[in-house]
């Protein structure tokens, strides 16, 4: 069994003058974090390994999520594979996994990650909003055989407030 959980950045500012992937957090995007990553503590999912976008908001969303699910910071691997808009890349990269793990977290960009929850997930969504989390979980043994996977969980930040 595989379980791969998809978190969209949270919400980004634009009040700076800084190149897409040097956008910062907005503060609704720190909070919105916070939340999420809280409530997804309760799942006691416990990841083999994280990758990240290296996009500062992508990155930061995803420090705020280790942080408070205790991860540690070796289980971090940052890929600018994942600074990906359409998807294919960021399949490609996930269907290179090492077929030894099993539970992988990985924090990156839309309309990348609404396609992946549709493509491979049980579940319909028209779009995956910022740090939003997919859940999705897949019978077989390696990550370049991922097909049709069962939709676990979806967290989006406005349900919880």
């Amino acid at each position: 069994m595989k379980n791969l959980i998809l978190v969209r950045h949270a919400k980004s500012s634009w009040d700076h003058n800084v190149s897409d992937d040097k956008r910062p957090l907005a503060n609704r995007g720190i909070s919105d974090s916070q939340l999420v990553s809280k409530e997804f503590k309760y799942q006691s999912f416990y990841p083999d390994m994280i990758f990240s976008s290296h996009a500062n908001r992508a990155l930061t969303t995803c420090n705020i999520f280790m942080k408070n699910l205790k991860i540690p910071d070796n289980l971090l691997t940052i890929s600018s594979k994942l600074y990906d808009f359409s998807g294919e890349n960021a399949i490609d990269f996930i269907k290179s996994f090492d077929k030894q793990l099993n539970n992988v977290i990985i924090f990156g960009h839309n309309f990348a990650f609404t396609s992946i929850t549709n493509r491979f997930g049980s579940v319909f969504i028209d779009n995956l909003p910022t740090c939003g989390l997919v859940w999705l979980q897949f019978d077989i043994e390696s990550w370049e055989d991922i097909e049709n996977g069962t939709t676990k969980l979806i967290i989006k930040p406005k349900d919880l407030k």
